[in-house]
């Protein structure tokens, strides 16, 4: 195939993953717009999932983060494992599948996308403030906060330097998309993929430790309660059939839209995304 043939295959492709990737911001700050002027409503949520624990017997997070903050390794341990082992890795991971395998590569993305966008729905519908904003919360909608939620500390900003509330950060964070938490939800997706594409017992230690110690994570630094990382599980589960289906059901008939309507070059380029 000539060379020029080549780059332009490339750039089609790339220029598809560019538009997906696009949209998918387009929607997350078209979200985040739309609640981060709900301070109240995020706050009440929030103690609405702290009652639902409490009823369950699970409300372990104030003791957790008490438990290592007089240890500095272990809440920077926390800080690393929920800041780099997270879109770093999903990062790696997806270019790794981009260059050997565009269709299992399509599969995983999918999956990632559709839980995305389901719980981006779950953001417009119920905002939740994370247990780190708690204790502010409170103070700025002068509302009553018990004893046990108001020792939150946020220790990404406290040990590590950096605050998602930041004025550097802060344009490009939801602060109110705890539920479901898509750190967990999607290093707990990251592994099943690690083992799924390797199959090795490296992948299979890796793809279970993943989100076992994000789950820790998330839940000591006061950026998640327990509750979002079950949904977080929930909705990314949710993504793989959404996955498999749009490879049965979607990509087909548009590579045959595309065989007619637009010749061989697009739909051999876009017959790769399924």
């Amino acid at each position: 195939m000539p060379f020029k043939h080549v780059l332009r295959r490339v750039r089609l492709r790339d220029l598809l993953e560019g538009a997906v990737v696009a949209i998918a911001f387009l929607l997350y700050f078209a979200v985040r717009g739309s609640v981060v002027d709900r301070p109240a409503e995020a706050f009440d949520n929030a103690l609405n999932v702290i009652e639902v624990q409490r009823t369950l017997g699970f409300f372990w997070e104030p003791d957790m983060q008490d438990w290592i903050l007089d240890n500095l390794f272990l809440v920077q341990a926390a800080n690393i494992v929920y800041f780099w082992l997270h879109f770093p890795l999903i990062i790696a991971f997806g270019t790794y599948l981009y260059i050997r395998d565009r269709h299992r590569y399509t599969i995983v993305r999918d999956a990632f996308l559709a839980s995305g966008a389901i719980s981006l729905i779950v953001y417009v519908l119920y905002p939740v403030a994370p247990p780190r904003l708690l204790p502010d919360l409170a103070q700025e909608l002068q509302r009553p906060l018990a004893e046990d939620l108001a020792v939150f500390v946020d220790t990404m900003q406290k040990y590590l330097g950096y605050a998602y509330q930041s004025q550097e950060t802060g344009a490009f964070v939801n602060p109110y998309a705890a539920m479901p938490s898509l750190h967990f939800g999607w290093d707990f997706l990251l592994g099943l993929g690690l083992i799924w594409i390797f199959r090795r017992p490296w992948a299979i230690a890796l793809g279970i430790a993943l989100p076992v110690m994000q789950v820790l994570a998330i839940t000591v630094t006061a950026n998640h309660f327990f509750l979002d990382a079950f949904a977080g599980m929930i909705v990314s589960l949710m993504g793989i059939p959404i996955a498999i289906a749009m490879q049965e059901w979607v990509y087909p008939p548009l590579s045959r839209f595309v065989r007619a309507r637009f010749g061989n070059l697009l739909d051999r380029e876009l017959s790769e995304v399924g």
